[in-house]
């Protein structure tokens, strides 16, 4: 299963890659569309953000998701998300033969103050992947309000959207 989790992931991280490749710097950072005013790159930072919190918290079993970097140099400069995608790629795919069976304790703000609950490996980095693909659907918005029209297959929806409901960005 774990296998299948990762691969997926890469998949959308490969989705998000394929975006950069074809936006210019100027829509990457864009800030105007409301009503968050957030860019597409504040976007992507958001979600690897997630991802490294996973990463970082993983070998002393206490991720906490509110630990976020935030680092801006992914939010402005492609090349530098592009290189923390494939590093964050390489890293995931090294967790294949880890060993799950135990449990594995998160931290995060529920709204109302932090709460520890127990996930699964599979379990947080199948919420990580849904987690990147609610962000990659804010950025289909901010790209549809920016008038750009890009064809990623998939690219923001849940695999479960019936495909003829499917339009990509």
């Amino acid at each position: 299963m774990k296998k299948l989790i990762i691969s997926s992931i890469n998949h959308n991280l490969n989705n998000a890659i394929t975006l950069l490749d074809v936006i210019d710097s100027d829509t990457y950072c864009n800030v105007s569309v409301g009503p968050y005013y957030s860019s597409v790159g504040s976007h992507i930072r958001h979600t690897l953000d997630f991802f490294d919190c996973i990463i970082n918290g993983l070998d002393t079993n206490d991720i906490d998701l509110t630990l976020r970097k935030r680092d801006e140099v992914l939010s402005t400069d492609k090349e530098a998300a592009k290189a923390h995608i494939y590093a964050l790629q390489e890293t995931l795919m090294s967790y294949v033969d880890v060993n799950t069976d135990y449990l594995i304790h998160v931290t995060d703000n529920m709204g109302q103050g932090k709460i520890r609950v127990n996930y699964t490996l599979e379990s947080i980095l199948a919420h990580a992947n849904s987690h990147a693909i609610h962000h990659y659907a804010t950025i289909g918005y901010i790209l549809s309000s920016l008038g750009i029209e890009l064809k990623i297959p998939g690219f923001g929806y849940n695999p479960t959207t019936p495909v003829n409901k499917r339009e990509g960005i």
